[in-house]
């Protein structure tokens, strides 16, 4: 199994639950009868929700998520959530470890888990036939784990190897550490894995009561995307999870509320130098967050032409890796910008970040550049939608935080509907100089030249 900080592709990021009635203006546009519009839903008896898009395919996507994460965990359990998702493959009331694992492997079926600060996800992708199969599956797994002592402590040991792993790769470490800065003292801030110590210590019966706290039939949600009538998915769905008794959630999620901009240097030894500039941004359903994600797109997106990537890799070769990202949660969110650089460029690299943060502060967008911009992420949003998986994924995230998924046309409106006085308006709310955090991997090399003022 493996963790995600978050699911965050084009597609993922836009979806809300916010709808628009306007027609898209773009006429001819490649996702204008886009079969994603189509969304079928429905609720079980005991809360818990199914949506499901139909296609023609011969591979369908099959996606449980639930509304349980790092962010639910007590201080002492930082890890528990992420645990569990590795231990519900470990055998159930109904099944051991190999026949959980094999179920669906043996017909070919690609089956994972992830976790995330704020969900936990089962998802399995397979030939058209197997539904039912998979349903049986996910069912069994997450409400008849039974979390076995003996594999529990073997699953530690794997644990406490993926925490190394993610220790031995700096540009990914560094992602982990910024968030714990931007969200301190706050379970947003803690890293999914959880820590050697809190592992160690994590007991079957703390699986048992973890589950019993959060979980809630209300808050899980069944995603479906492939060749299936909705008539038919619903009564293997039925079949399988009806008879789920009513699970209520006793414990409340924390809010996060207070933010302090902090800047940090740590000595690494590595060969190359890792830097993360960032800020608290908007949650998943603010208003703002289309122009924050055309914003974004323009900054540092995946485009080779990004405003990053031209002037401070293409223009200097400052850099190998320079991107900036936006992350958002259901009442907070995230902007950075990761760079990677030798010791010697990491100073002017740094500085450059800050020059190209302030133009888009006090520089708005010509009429082209914009039409460019906006052409650019509709077009990366078109691209995303052939994953039928991401796609699963990204609808069930919005079905469990807003119980209803943003039409294709909808985005698309919101996008064209962006002006360059919005674009500067978010700029200055979020690249405010005065409010960034930056955490920075000196490498070896490194000397006192780090800690120019990126503001000069």
């Amino acid at each position: 199994m493996i963790s995600f900080a978050l699911t965050n592709s084009i597609f993922a990021v836009f979806m809300t639950g916010k709808k628009s009635g306007t027609t898209l203006k773009t006429q001819h546009h490649p996702l204008k009868n886009q079969s994603a519009e189509h969304y079928y839903h429905f609720m079980l008896s005991n809360g818990i929700r199914l949506v499901h898009r139909h296609t023609d395919a011969a591979v369908s996507h099959l996606a449980l998520m639930v509304n349980t994460g790092t962010r639910d965990e007590e201080l002492h359990e930082n890890g528990i959530a992420h645990l569990i998702e590795h231990m519900i493959f470990k055998g159930t009331s109904r099944r051991k470890a190999y026949h959980v694992i094999s179920f669906l492997e043996n017909v070919g079926c690609d089956l994972n888990a992830y976790t995330t600060k704020e969900e936990t996800c089962i998802h399995a992708t397979f030939l058209n036939p197997w539904y039912d199969r998979a349903a049986e599956l996910f069912a069994d797994v997450a409400f008849h784990s039974v979390f076995p002592a003996k594999e529990l402590e073997k699953e530690k040991e794997v644990i406490l190897d993926e925490i190394n792993s993610y220790k031995d790769v700096p540009s990914e470490e560094i992602f982990d550490e910024f968030e714990n800065i931007l969200y301190k003292n706050h379970s947003l801030g803690r890293n999914i894995l959880g820590t050697a110590d809190t592992i160690r210590q994590i007991s079957r019966n703390d699986l048992l009561r973890f589950v019993k706290k959060n979980y809630d039939t209300g808050e899980f949600v069944i995603a479906s995307v492939g060749n299936i009538s909705f008539e038919k998915l619903k009564r293997i769905i039925q079949k399988h999870f009806a008879e789920i008794p009513v699970l209520k959630r006793s414990s409340k999620r924390p809010e996060f509320k207070s933010y302090q901009p902090a800047t940090i240097y740590e000595k690494r030894n590595n060969y190359l130098s890792h830097c993360l500039i960032g800020n608290i941004a908007y949650p998943y359903d603010h208003p703002k967050k289309t122009a924050l994600i055309l914003l974004n797109n323009i900054l540092g997106g995946p485009g080779m032409n990004s405003r990053l990537n031209l002037n401070i890799r293409e223009k200097y070769g400052f850099a190998y890796n320079i991107e900036s990202q936006y992350t958002n949660y259901s009442d907070t969110g995230w902007f950075g910008v990761y760079l990677g650089t030798d010791p010697e460029s990491t100073a002017k690299a740094i500085q450059l970040v800050y020059k190209e943060l302030s133009k888009l502060r006090n520089e708005k967008l010509g009429v082209l550049q914009l039409a460019r911009a906006k052409q650019q992420l509709i077009v990366q949003l078109a691209i995303s939608l052939e994953s039928g998986l991401q796609e699963a994924l990204s609808v069930a995230r919005a079905f469990l935080l807003k119980n209803e998924a943003e039409p294709i046309s909808s985005i698309i409106q919101a996008i064209n509907n962006v002006s360059s006085s919005d674009l500067l308006q978010v700029a200055n709310d979020i690249f405010e100089p005065a409010h960034l955090s930056q955490l920075v991997y000196e490498a070896d090399e490194t000397a006192s030249a780090f800690r120019l003022n990126p503001n000069e």
